[in-house]
């Protein structure tokens, strides 16, 4: 093989990724130093210039002249007077020879050699590239296309070309790709995993939506407004606390915009979920108050060394305090960093109904525990539900429910 053909070819895939001058003439030269070594032994006595813009290659091996009866002719860098003179017959005793070798001198399988160690050095150049322009991305947001879709991960390719990894586990629930589909992520995880880069993204975590509400809301990039923190339940509910730094700014509808028009974009990105914006505010109970949102709080306990809060609702607000699944309570705890407890208004309460604290003789006292977390603190309150839904959002069991049933119902017969 030309010496011409494996220079340029690697010059010009170090071009494409922008590798310096310096580093292609470094790479090269190993690559041949090494078919030196295997050859002669050692490279020490030799130079290799390379011209990475022509292909041009010349390699010379320098020695000194020694008497034909000399004990160092054997050495490495000397040569015998008989044959140096070979090479010009005016040499002397003490001089050096500089001899040109040709790529052809080393044979056929060294120079396959070092092709392929060529190709090698070209694969272990792309994966530390692309290792290195990733690891202090984390967190930034990329667009990608899809380029193959596979049961446990979608793979993903840059504008390089490079392959991302997009785990099951890193998508939302109603995310459906398709090849050449564009797909927004943040880079979530980079990895070298036996000197290969494995480049994770994420469309679950909430840095992704910060990274949305970042792209969409000008306030936000400028700085203007902060994200004070961000819980999910990815492809269902979010909630967002904001903060504005300008006090003629309103932080939530600078985020949700005209009619929508900001939030909405971000939601159809997130496969429809249901996003709720809040004023952040160092009033601990105007937070909670405001993370329950829609529902609204009637008054509250709270007890820090504990890290529970117990609300009190009107019996109306219960259910949207709790929410669907009891995703809207349990996203609100996540965003106070509290558990909290509903209870509903004892000055609302009916007359007629009883409070299950009346029921401990008869029921335990977890069980009615377990019944209070979903926000039903009275007799009535839990004949209200059916018995199917009370099994789903307890971790009571059937029967369990049924015997509970039994107690409340023949208290108002």
């Amino acid at each position: 093989m030309d010496s011409v053909v494996l220079i340029e070819s690697f010059a010009e895939f170090a071009r494409s990724k922008s590798i310096d001058r310096p580093t292609m003439i470094s790479v090269l030269e190993e690559v041949f130093r090494t078919m030196i070594r295997k050859k002669y032994g050692t490279d020490d006595n030799f130079d290799v210039i390379i011209n990475p813009e022509s292909g041009d290659l010349e390699m010379w091996r320098t020695r000194e002249i020694v008497d034909d009866d000399s004990e160092d002719i054997w050495d490495y860098d000397k040569i015998p007077l008989a044959e140096a003179r070979k090479i010009q017959s005016d040499f002397e005793v003490g001089e050096e020879v500089a001899e040109e070798v040709k790529l052809i001198d080393f044979g056929r399988r060294l120079v396959q050699t070092a092709r392929q160690t060529l190709i090698q050095k070209i694969k272990d150049l792309e994966k530390e590239m692309m290792y290195e322009k990733y690891k202090d991305q984390v967190g930034e947001l990329i667009t990608g296309e899809v380029y193959q879709t596979l049961r446990n991960e979608v793979i993903v390719l840059d504008s390089e070309g490079n392959e991302l990894s997009l785990p099951r586990t890193e998508q939302i629930s109603k995310d459906r790709f398709r090849k050449g589909d564009a797909v927004k992520a943040v880079i979530h995880k980079v990895e070298m995993i036996n000197g290969t880069p494995k480049i994770s993204l994420s469309r679950t975590s909430p840095v992704f939506l910060e990274r949305l509400f970042e792209t969409e809301i000008p306030e936000i990039y400028d700085g203007l407004i902060s994200i004070r923190r961000i819980v999910r339940e990815p492809g269902d509910r979010a909630k967002v606390a904001v903060e504005s730094y300008d006090d003629r700014i309103d932080p939530v509808g600078a985020c949700v915009g005209m009619k929508g028009s900001r939030i909405h974009t971000i939601v159809r990105e997130l496969g429809n979920e249901n996003i709720d914006v809040i004023n952040y505010t160092d009033n601990f109970e105007l937070l909670i108050s405001r993370a329950l949102s829609p529902a609204k709080v009637s008054s509250m306990q709270i007890d820090r060394e504990a890290k529970r809060v117990s609300v009190f609702l009107r019996p109306d607000q219960v259910s949207l305090a709790i929410g669907k699944g009891g995703q809207n309570i349990k996203l609100a705890g996540r965003l106070v960093n509290m558990e909290i407890d509903v209870f509903r208004d004892i000055e609302e309460q009916n007359e007629e109904d009883v409070d299950l604290s009346e029921f401990v003789d008869e029921i335990d006292e977890w069980m009615i525990q377990e019944l209070r977390k979903i926000g039903l603190d009275t007799a009535k309150s839990v004949l209200a539900l059916s018995r199917e839904e009370l099994v789903r959002r307890t971790d009571l069991e059937e029967n369990t429910v049924e015997e509970i049933m039994d107690i409340l119902r023949k208290e108002f017969e």
